[in-house]
């Protein structure tokens, strides 16, 4: 999107058509790289509105593209009430995504970056879920995790240090690095949460993680040494390979 199509966004989206001086403001923080979706605020999710005060990782289309296909998988499990985990939460934009459209599941919240539990709790409140349907805890990938889940989906960070010179400025500028970079290989997160993320499986389970495009066959590699035996990779709406489905077989 180029900078006048985003002016024409944040004109209508935050200042309903009027240009004040707040949004000539505006227009200044966009001139310098700031993404859009932060000056307006918030952004859409499948339906939910995820504010973006606390400036988590904002939700990508990829992201969206997955998860939407992860409800729709959702949708024909028969159980009355479907335990779903939803770790490297960062907004909480999947979670609150499953939440919105699958009314019988519950959704565990796990994110290790206290202003990112801030902000899952706040979209929490703004799309009105009842707190008796999710919980919130701060953790280092699965540590303060407890029980087995039907579901589990993971967006952990994973661009590689290797590649942090063809980032967008912009990227690299606004949106949380704890968020974005996965070690030198871009691996570190995906190696810790695979290895422990059958642990936390129900017998029926199913796992989502998104990765990066070009991760797929070290990605192959860690799932044959970890002993995962049913799974597939897709790709994105783009024709790149971006997430993972590991089935209940895997135990």
């Amino acid at each position: 999107m180029n900078n006048q199509k985003e002016a024409g966004w944040l004109l209508r989206e935050k200042y309903k058509g009027k240009p004040t001086k707040d949004f000539k403001k505006d227009l200044k923080r966009l001139k310098a790289g700031e993404p859009v979706d932060y000056i307006i605020g918030f952004t859409e999710f499948l339906g939910c509105r995820i504010d973006l005060s606390e400036k988590p990782l904002i939700p990508r289309p990829e992201t969206e593209y997955w998860a939407k296909i992860a409800v729709e998988d959702i949708k024909k499990n028969k159980k009355r009430n479907i335990r779903c985990l939803d770790i490297f939460a960062g907004s909480g934009c999947i979670g609150l995504a499953v939440l919105k459209n699958i009314y019988c599941a519950t959704v565990c919240f796990a994110e290790k970056q206290g202003s990112f539990i801030k902000q899952i709790k706040i979209n929490l409140k703004i799309n009105n879920v009842s707190q008796k349907r999710y919980k919130v805890v701060q953790s280092d990938i699965f540590k303060n995790i407890e029980g087995k889940y039907d579901y589990i989906f993971a967006n952990p960070p994973y661009i590689s240090l290797a590649k942090r010179s063809i980032v967008s400025k912009s990227v690299l500028k606004f949106e949380p690095k704890n968020a974005l970079f996965g070690g030198k290989d871009g691996l570190f997160y995906i190696r810790k949460f695979l290895g422990e993320a059958k642990n936390f499986l129900g017998k029926e389970g199913t796992i989502y993680m998104e990765f990066d495009s070009t991760q797929k066959k070290e990605i192959e590699a860690i799932l044959k040494k970890l002993n995962y035996k049913n799974h597939k990779f897709f790709k994105d709406q783009f024709g790149k390979w971006r997430y993972l489905v590991i089935y209940h077989s895997c135990l």
